[in-house]
């Protein structure tokens, strides 16, 4: 096994915390610094996406193997949030179907890297990276544990 390969099995967890610092810097920065106004599906994202940054955090500190328990429906709740933003960012579902009723559109374009990257992408691909991670995680710590004869 390469070193390389070795040093990404034993920290996953460190790799989803920083993701999810990332996610929620960069929330902020669109909204602290660039001042846009974040829609109503973008707070519900942010309710799922900040408090992965301590969890994670605590659990890689703590070496949690269980952590996949309570993180992944945390991060999973976020992606289907994140998910049905994106189907309507895309007109996939209709504009009618949002809840964006009042205040900014959750269609609105506030940034478009490379003419695909847009704030609902970015929060989508932290997700699921977060998701990823943690059940790589789980499934090596599942294998580790096994052949130690846990």
């Amino acid at each position: 096994m390469s070193t390389l390969s070795s040093w990404v099995k034993r920290n996953l967890l460190l790799l989803a915390w920083l993701q999810s610092i990332a996610a929620m810097l960069g929330s902020l920065y669109y909204s602290e610094i660039k001042h846009y106004t974040p829609c109503v599906l973008c707070w519900y994202q942010r309710i799922f996406m900040y408090p992965l940054v301590l969890i994670l955090a605590v659990a890689y500190a703590r070496k949690d193997h269980f952590v996949s328990k309570y993180v992944l429906p945390l991060a999973s709740f976020g992606w289907l949030i994140s998910l049905f933003h994106n189907l309507l960012y895309y007109k996939i579902i209709p504009e009618a179907a949002a809840p964006c009723q009042q205040g900014v559109s959750c269609t609105t374009r506030f940034v478009g890297y490379l003419g695909f990257i847009t704030i609902p992408f970015m929060a989508f691909v932290a997700f699921s990276v977060i998701i990823v991670l943690v059940y790589l995680n789980s499934r090596y710590n599942q294998n580790t544990s096994s052949e130690k004869g846990i």
